[in-house]
């Protein structure tokens, strides 16, 4: 009897029917039984008259199932056991604490994210660069997109297309013209038939990514596009996001985003986006997470169907320093998947330093927030992390690892917000008295010493951290009224564990 993990994946790929369109003439589906729960999935054809059913066990033990469907007019029956996770399999992420995030196994999960929008649809030696820089364990999320990208430093085909056809000519699009009103029928697209190939391209990501014990958090939808993808009509994006859903629902990594920046897509309307969180709903069995993302306005994060805040910021200055006040008025956990880039475009979302944006870290995760990366350095081949994946050439994955590792000790699940002197962020610990993890962060001030004022009667164990320089240096154990010298330079923060 064939054994998986608990929260892997088992797959059944039959031999069905394929005259006409299998994509849209007929339907596979899948009930999978065990004694703790029934699930029923559907499923997806992978071309080659081959059709798939995916199933992600939630329970160790022993598992039923019967596939059919007008594919065949056989029914498929069969058996499998499901055994205890290992190594990094801890299954989904889920929301922990109201504000956090940990996976289903209790361990907590601090997200650390980076964005790769297209790092999918790379050439291979680019693609092996990406994992070669993920393995480092910079991040622990990654954004990024089924659709190609078009945009500045993004007018290369994609080494795949989302269905079968033939895309326009591109070779004379360029820096100075890519916004030129560009005529959608150039390109050639049945919509009716989605290409296999390339959601294996997709695929083989999020599985890499789930080795490497990383998110996979999929943007199913975006308006940068020069081929019509954001132009479909509702029947094309019905089967485009079944086929999505059926595909990539099993993988315990996924998240979903149902757009990037969902308000600069003009065709769509709410309730076209509420549509699609209705088949997020009804075709994903396993209750990932779901979330969506803005340029401008915030969508409405209270509405039932999110589980947490995908933001970008609005202002030029003020955002992470926001997070409470967003935490309090949503009710879910606040991730800035967007806080400008570190880099050197011309562009003010993609010029910020690494010091900056890992002061914007520290003051996000301190204010029970969780941040991510991205990276815009202008580099001869134009291959920018932030779209392709390929190197890193910043300063900031360091120490967004850094503070990932500092996170992780946080006793309990997540850190909050409270109130301290008007120069200082202090945090402690959600889920734990107040009085027993506090840690103060001091930003782009330069204090030469802090002084404390404790309960008498409690002994802390003090740590000065060099949130830059990546160091925790011990400064002893103090009671009451003490004073804990500095070294007068920015990113500096304070830990007060109580012994």
């Amino acid at each position: 009897m064939q054994v998986i993990e608990r929260w892997g994946v088992f797959e059944a790929a039959l031999h069905g029917k394929t005259e006409g369109n299998p994509f849209t003439d007929y339907e596979i589906s899948g009930t999978f039984t065990s004694s703790k729960e029934t699930v029923r999935v559907t499923g997806f054809y992978d071309g080659d008259d081959i059709y798939k059913v995916r199933f992600m066990p939630s329970f160790t033990g022993e598992y039923r199932y019967e596939i059919s469907g007008s594919f065949s007019d056989e029914v498929f029956t069969g058996e499998f056991t499901a055994c205890e996770a290992s190594g990094n399999n801890h299954g989904p992420v889920r929301v922990a604490n109201t504000y956090h995030f940990a996976y289903e196994d209790g361990t907590p999960y601090y997200s650390v994210g980076t964005t790769c929008y297209v790092w999918d649809l790379q050439p291979e030696e680019v693609h092996q660069k990406t994992l070669e820089e993920l393995r480092k364990g910079y991040f622990n999320k990654m954004r990024f997109c089924v659709f190609p990208k078009h945009y500045i430093h993004n007018f290369r085909d994609p080494i795949s297309f989302p269905f079968e056809g033939t895309p326009m000519d591109s070779s004379w699009l360029n820096e100075e013209n890519f916004q030129t009103d560009i005529d959608l029928s150039d390109n050639d697209w049945d919509f009716t038939r989605l290409n296999p190939e390339h959601f294996r391209n997709v695929e083989r990501c999020i599985v890499e990514l789930m080795e490497l014990g990383i998110e996979a958090d999929l943007i199913v939808m975006h308006p940068y596009d020069r081929w019509g993808f954001s132009h479909m009509d509702r029947a094309a994006d019905d089967l485009y996001w079944k086929y999505v859903l059926a595909r990539f629902s099993c993988f315990r990594n996924i998240w979903w985003s149902l757009a990037n920046e969902y308000d600069l897509l003009c065709d769509k309307t709410l309730e076209d986006w509420e549509h699609y969180a209705d088949l997020i709903l009804t075709y994903d069995p396993y209750h990932h997470l779901r979330s969506i993302h803005n340029c401008h306005a915030f969508y409405d994060f209270t509405r039932p169907w999110i589980t947490h805040c995908s933001m970008q910021r609005q202002d030029l200055y003020r955002h992470v320093e926001y997070t409470n006040d967003y935490r309090i008025r949503y009710g879910k956990p606040v991730v800035w998947d967007e806080l400008a880039y570190e880099g050197d475009i011309d562009q003010g979302w993609g010029n910020i330093t690494g010091e900056e944006l890992i002061r914007r870290f520290w003051e996000g995760s301190l204010r029970g927030g969780y941040c991510g990366h991205g990276e815009t350095y202008t580099v001869p081949d134009d291959i920018l992390w932030w779209s392709h994946g390929g190197e890193l050439h910043g300063e900031s994955p360091a120490r967004i690892r850094f503070l990932h590792g500092i996170l992780c000790q946080t006793p309990g699940i997540g850190l909050k917000e409270v109130p301290g002197e008007f120069d200082e962020l202090v945090s402690v610990a959600e889920l734990a008295p107040a009085e027993d993890y506090r840690i103060y962060y001091y930003g782009f001030g330069r204090p030469s010493f802090r002084k404390f004022s404790m309960p008498e009667g409690i002994s802390y164990k003090v740590e000065v951290i060099d949130t830059w320089d990546m160091t925790v240096t011990d400064a002893g154990i103090h009671t009451g009224t003490f004073r804990i010298p500095l070294p007068a330079k920015q990113y500096m923060a304070i830990r007060l564990t109580r012994v």
